[in-house]
């Protein structure tokens, strides 16, 4: 089984309605108790705003940190799953759950193998 990551981008500039966030949430929970009860689930959480981002970097030597995101786009990591999928395709019918469920763009990368 390879591992995946299914990365879940979010604009903050377009929210959901209280209503749909609420739902939004509780077909996460089922898309999570899903993964879990087939084996596919590994590890999965979802991530306060951008804006409470802190990067570290060395620069001419000298480790150095800044607020803020690391990519400066519309669109940032909201949350992720890390799962463990026979191959892509079995990977992307979670993404395609994952996608339905958040109401958001869903990116699927494997992981490198150890």
């Amino acid at each position: 089984m390879t591992q995946y990551l299914l990365a879940v981008h979010h604009d903050e500039q377009i929210p959901l309605s209280p209503e749909d966030m609420q739902q939004s949430f509780k077909d996460v929970d089922a898309v999570n108790s899903e993964m879990q009860a087939t084996g596919a689930w590994v590890f999965a959480g979802g991530l306060h705003p951008p804006s409470t981002a802190t990067v570290v970097r060395v620069t001419d030597g000298k480790v150095v940190t800044t607020d803020g995101p690391f990519a400066e786009t519309k669109e940032q990591l909201g949350g992720f799953w890390i799962i463990e999928a026979a191959d892509l395709d079995a990977a992307l019918e979670w993404a395609a759950k994952a996608t339905v469920a958040c109401r958001l763009p869903v990116e699927v990368r494997p992981f490198e193998a150890a």
